[in-house]
């Protein structure tokens, strides 16, 4: 129970002059009604996170920062390794991916075409970007930027981030995320590097990772939110240039 619900709780039992076991009751009765009662915040932690590793597939919306600006990505990802998602990556443009069957296809706008022929040398970089411009190919496996696409695809890279400051987590107040009743849990970096997380954790259901926001010293900030587990992603291969 809520520190201040608790008092008022017992303030009531006083005032109303109840029998000791009524107020225990009544004390017992509100505490148990909270969410994870039983747990300690890095075990609620740990539970969210056991639970949306174990989702057969998830939606993630993520606000991130790069050295070409804002960035955005909202990705499906599901069974054997399919991925679907849209990369918006500041002034270097945007991005959609396809991953099926293990392989994967991308399609840019200029933007981004012109941005990655300045990652490359030779060939005609103004001929590649008229022919390419929102065209679907094949990725290149030396594509940077497909590269760092890619570790959207797999939650557990960005679960990683939460996973390993789990030990400093507090519980925190219930809220909610996209019309579903969570509990906030806070905490701190490892070691000295400075910085903060915010998870909120489903208290219906699957006690799936909702919403993590992570900020360390010496890396951009990170916030995810994961929605529609268990909904399958299509992912099938496109017509290609």
């Amino acid at each position: 129970m809520h520190p201040v619900a608790r008092t008022a709780a017992a303030a009531l039992c006083t005032v109303a002059a109840l029998g000791l076991t009524a107020c225990g009751s009544l004390l017992e009765d509100s505490a148990s009604k909270e969410p994870f009662a039983g747990l300690t915040a890095p075990e609620v932690t740990n539970k969210a996170l056991a639970a949306t590793r174990a989702a057969t597939s998830v939606r993630l919306a993520v606000t991130t920062e790069s050295a070409d600006g804002p960035v955005q990505v909202f990705v499906a990802t599901g069974a054997r390794g399919a991925c679907t998602g849209t990369f918006s990556m500041g002034s270097a443009g945007t991005m959609e991916l396809i991953r099926a069957d293990g392989v994967v296809y991308t399609k840019s706008d200029e933007a981004m075409l012109r941005a990655a022929s300045a990652d490359s040398s030779g060939g005609d970089a103004e001929a590649d970007v008229k022919k390419l411009n929102s065209r679907w190919v094949k990725a290149r496996p030396d594509d940077r930027r497909t590269a760092e696409s890619l570790r959207y695809c797999d939650p557990r890279s960005v679960l990683d981030r939460l996973a390993a400051k789990s030990g400093t987590a507090r519980k925190g107040g219930q809220s909610s995320v996209g019309g579903r009743p969570t509990l906030t849990l806070t905490g701190a970096p490892a070691g000295t590097a400075g910085g903060s997380w915010t998870a909120s954790v489903a208290t219906e259901g699957l006690p799936h990772l909702l919403r993590m926001r992570v900020t360390e010293r010496g890396r951009p900030p990170l916030t995810v939110e994961f929605s529609e587990f268990g909904k399958p992603v299509t992912a099938k291969k496109p017509a290609t240039s």
